[in-house]
């Protein structure tokens, strides 16, 4: 945090970082379910993989941003 107590645009950055592995792991746990399940929709299950894969992207992308920081 900077001295008015605010947070910094990295921090901000690791925040979503957590949030965004939080969200893709959800996803998976829930893709895992439909897959194992006799009941499985189809449709859901495309969805929820490319939900999954945009989150990656996503995840990837601050990491990207984030590099030269976690180097130093």
């Amino acid at each position: 945090m900077n001295a008015f107590g605010e947070m910094t645009h990295n921090e901000v950055l690791r925040v979503k970082l957590e949030v965004l592995r939080r969200e893709h792991r959800d996803l998976d746990e829930a893709i895992h379910a439909l897959e194992t399940s006799s009941r499985g929709d189809h449709l859901t299950l495309r969805r929820l993989k490319k939900q999954k894969l945009q989150l990656k992207d996503r995840i990837q992308k601050i990491e990207d941003e984030l590099l030269p920081d976690i180097i130093a």
